[in-house]
């Protein structure tokens, strides 16, 4: 007998124990019991990260890797991103697509020597991966790592933070173009970096091995820029900056068009189609969308909040 999904116990990522250290107020979120807000609370997690760094982490987000010289050609099948054009250790925000043109989930590629890496989606980790599994060419190998930690530095010191603990310009930290990644050591644990992440500020995302997690994190947050960031401000860091969180701003019932992500539909793809929802997205393209996400700029001082119902996709409050 299955264990209905409500009653399951919730995961925790290589972290949980430093958050419960750290005084967070622990929820659960897309199956794992997740930092929500720390004893400072979200407004102030929130502005430090503006200011300074905040670390995050993201670990329950799902990271695949497909291994092949088709890779990013098999991908291409299932989203509207020019992946073979993609040069190496650069990466690419794409969307995963229905028939009917809608998004089954947001997702970022990186291009890497046998593949692509990919970060997808905490709540859609499972059925991304049985949908990329189940659609693509067999020669590339579907590789899950939803065992590894990913740890977010964001802000405008994270650059200077991470240069200093990863040996400083020698490992080009500082030099690192945006959406581009790199290898480095940092408090002694070999990291995937990207120069990436989900707030509008500069950061970077790590990839690291679920045993170096807590010493890497430990090392950023005893530089004095750092503090520790929950999942409150990520969400209200991401809606200032106008991202899309999927389950709320867009979901299987939107298409790229209507969601305002018609650049994430490359030229050449639109000129060779072959993608999902090609003729539907093509002629929304053309004729418009009948309807449209856009912004709404608050009144006042008092922050945006979703609601139950439509009005709450229509603020895009809730958690990525």
């Amino acid at each position: 007998m299955s264990v209905p999904a409500e009653s399951a116990p919730l995961k925790h990522t290589p972290l949980y124990d430093l958050h419960c250290a750290l005084g967070a107020r622990m929820v659960a979120f897309a199956g794992y019991e997740m930092p929500v807000q720390y004893q400072s609370g979200i407004i102030a997690e929130h502005l430090h990260t503006r200011a300074k760094a905040g670390l995050f982490d993201v670990s329950h987000m799902g990271q695949i890797r497909l291994r092949g010289a088709a890779a990013a050609r098999a991908l291409e099948a299932l989203v509207p991103g020019d992946l073979q054009g993609l040069a190496p250790r650069h990466m690419r925000y794409t969307l995963l697509l229905d028939e009917a043109g809608g998004i089954l989930d947001d997702l970022i590629a990186t291009r890497v020597e046998d593949g692509l890496m990919l970060v997808v989606n905490a709540a859609r980790k499972e059925a991304d991966l049985a949908h990329i599994k189940a659609h693509l060419d067999r020669a590339v190998a579907v590789e899950p790592r939803f065992e590894r930690a990913l740890l977010a530095l964001q802000g405008p010191e994270a650059a200077a933070i991470l240069a200093r603990l990863a040996g400083g310009l020698a490992n080009g930290i500082e030099r690192m173009a945006f959406m581009s990644a790199a290898d480095a050591t940092i408090a002694g644990a070999p990291c995937f970096v990207t120069r990436s992440g989900y707030t509008g500020e500069d950061g970077f995302e790590l990839s690291i091995a679920a045993a170096d997690a807590a010493r890497v994190a430990e090392a950023l947050l005893k530089e004095p820029e750092v503090a520790p960031i929950g999942l409150g401000a990520r969400d209200t860091l991401r809606l200032e900056a106008g991202l899309c969180l999927y389950g709320h701003d867009i979901d299987q019932t939107t298409t790229p068009v209507e969601a305002g992500l018609s650049w994430t539909i490359a030229r050449r793809r639109r000129a060779e189609g072959g993608f999902p929802g090609a003729a539907t997205l093509l002629r929304q393209l053309i004729e418009g969308p009948s309807r449209k996400r856009v912004g709404i700029r608050p009144d006042g001082r008092a922050p945006a909040r979703g609601r139950r119902g439509g009005c709450r996709r229509a603020c895009g409050s809730g958690l990525r």
